[in-house]
């Protein structure tokens, strides 16, 4: 049986509220956010939880792993066509401005990451030749 992911999206995102950005399972111990989109098609909000790094000056990154698809999550797609969005992390909500890393700037970021949280060497190797996209999350 396979689960819905806007199901496991529910539980996380209810969890995270309900214990001021706390969450366990396969996130515990990671600073998450809820990222907060509009979808390039529908227009709908979309929230989606999102392991996160702390950049420093109100900066954070996050990572279009996809749990290591070979395609790009959708909420990459919306951020890149609306990169003005809100996040919540912790019990507070912030207005960030998003832009994808490329180059040394996606280095710099990408390759400490993957030695923070070992699973995303995994998610690399099982993307296939997709690069997995590291988005800067910058306070608006």
């Amino acid at each position: 049986m396979t689960t819905d992911p806007s199901d496991f999206n529910a539980q996380i995102i209810k969890e995270f509220r309900e214990n001021e950005g706390r969450v366990g399972g396969p996130f515990e111990g990671a600073t998450l956010v809820l990222l907060h989109t509009v979808g390039a098609k529908s227009g709908a909000e979309r929230i989606n939880p999102l392991a996160s790094k702390d950049l420093g000056d109100g900066r954070l990154a996050v990572f279009a792993s996809k749990a290591g698809a070979t395609s790009h999550p959708d909420w990459y797609y919306n951020l890149v066509a609306t990169p003005e969005v809100s996040i919540e992390i912790g019990t507070e909500s912030r207005d960030v401005v998003a832009h994808v890393a490329h180059d040394e700037e996606r280095a710099a970021i990408w390759d400490p990451w993957k030695v923070e949280m070992s699973v995303f060497v995994e998610y690399e190797q099982t993307a296939g030749s997709r690069e997995i996209p590291v988005v800067v999350l910058d306070p608006r």
